[in-house]
């Protein structure tokens, strides 16, 4: 790898950013080139923030071919490859239009919205196969709090003695059978 050369004010904007940035990454990558351009070696470098060599070989050349962008850009993630999550953004403003009102009236057989359910209706009325996972994120990304029923024990009321015929004042002062 060749070696790193850094300008005085890329300098001071990297140690700035190290300094000052609440991101992991960013910090993290600011700091291997600083290191580096000290004249550490990559190894030792990938070491020091326990990541490995080939990371770090990576980071500088994203760094190097990134030179027209800021200094935030020239560090960040690459491209990932992969599926991109289709549920985000999609579900959100369907299961806004429907949260509200009654399922019944759509045809099926509850009084109130459950994740299952919401699933059921996306996939029926959309042609969209989502997760309970996926609407669960989507309700809270909606800010909607679901009401849960509440499952009290049967707590007896204070005066529960006097209703099966006694008295607690009578129960209280009456002596203890002797054996």
């Amino acid at each position: 790898m060749l070696p790193i050369i850094l300008t005085d004010r890329l300098c001071g904007e990297l140690e700035t950013l190290v300094a000052h940035t609440p991101l992991a990454k960013e910090r993290c990558r600011a700091q291997a080139l600083l290191w580096l351009a000290e004249g550490r070696a990559a190894h030792e470098v990938a070491a020091l923030l326990h990541v490995s060599r080939q990371s770090v070989y990576n980071w500088v050349d994203r760094f190097r071919q990134r030179e027209g962008l800021d200094l935030r850009a020239r560090l960040r993630d690459a491209p990932r490859c992969g599926r991109p999550p289709t549920a985000l953004g999609i579900i959100d403003p369907l299961i806004a239009d429907v949260i509200d009102g009654d399922p019944r009236e759509l045809g099926y057989r509850s009084t109130n919205w459950t994740a299952g359910l919401l699933v059921r209706y996306l996939e029926r009325a959309h042609g969209i196969e989502v997760s309970r996972r996926s609407v669960g994120l989507a309700i809270d990304r909606l800010r909607i709090r679901w009401k849960r029923p509440r499952h009290e024990l049967a707590l007896r009321p204070v005066t529960w003695r006097q209703s099966k015929g006694g008295s607690s004042a009578a129960w209280r002062a009456a002596p203890a059978p002797s054996c």
